[in-house]
């Protein structure tokens, strides 16, 4: 972020079913997944950032031009009604990223549209939620992502991802896991697409109070602040054409889309 005392305005968005759905999940998350996630990083990121949250069941699922045009960082959160997200409302977000907006997708929303749309791959892996072990083990100790964290991260209890994760080489792979069952996961992943920042962290499942955990909630909030654009103004890569001379003449305002 270019200006470290700009707030950072995040929406925390979760399609809230689970927790509709089944006492246990609304027990283990009485906030809901998105009230868990927002209480992350705001205790995290004190006096930095302005968090909301919105829900699937929310008109245009919360995530209306304005609400996104006022957005730096948009968190995702889904499992249960991929399918029922608008594919409208896809397209305004992927508008909105590749112009510029952060964008941190957890667990389950590998298999999100705007994930599988901003990859290109189909984003499948392999899973099994049986109790099992998961260790975080942290690549790259200073990326800012793994700012403040231990290796590995210990989660007692947590649904298990495995390898092949169909998605491209990430731009940098900050964190993989390895389970109890001996698989191993690449859990932390940045890309870039257009003018914006991705960071994938899969730790978090409806059945298992991960998102409690706070070492979790620091890399959430660690991944909300780097992928802050650098600018506050959102422009979609676009065609140029530049005039022969332009360069020698040192006046870029020449180049015309």
């Amino acid at each position: 972020m270019s200006d470290t005392a700009r707030t950072i305005r995040v929406t925390v968005w979760n399609e809230n079913v689970h927790e509709q759905r089944e006492e246990a999940v609304r027990a283990r998350y009485p906030e809901g997944i998105h009230g868990a996630v927002a209480a992350g990083i705001e205790e995290n990121l004190k006096g930095q950032v302005e968090v909301r949250t919105a829900t699937l069941e929310q008109p245009e699922h919360g995530l209306t031009e304005e609400v996104l045009a006022d957005t730096d960082v948009l968190t995702w959160w889904g499992h249960a009604a991929h399918d029922k997200v608008a594919d409208e409302v896809v397209e305004r977000v992927q508008r909105h990223v590749l112009g510029g907006m952060g964008l941190v997708v957890l667990h389950s929303g590998h298999f999100s549209k705007i994930f599988r749309t901003l990859m290109g791959t189909t984003c499948s892996l392999r899973w099994r939620s049986e109790h099992d072990r998961e260790l975080v083990w942290t690549l790259k100790p200073h990326h800012p992502v793994a700012e403040g964290v231990p290796s590995p991260i210990v989660i007692p209890e947590q649904e298990m991802y495995g390898e092949v994760f169909d998605i491209p080489d990430p731009d940098e792979l900050v964190f993989v896991s390895s389970f109890s069952g001996g698989e191993v996961f690449r859990s932390g992943c940045s890309f870039h697409r257009g003018n914006g920042r991705i960071f994938y962290f899969s730790p978090g499942d409806q059945a298992y109070p991960v998102y409690h955990h706070p070492d979790v909630r620091r890399v959430i909030a660690n991944a909300v602040r780097w992928v802050v654009p650098a600018e506050s103004t959102r422009d979609l890569p676009r065609l140029q054409n530049c005039p022969t001379g332009w360069f020698e003449n040192a006046d870029a305002s020449k180049a015309r889309a």
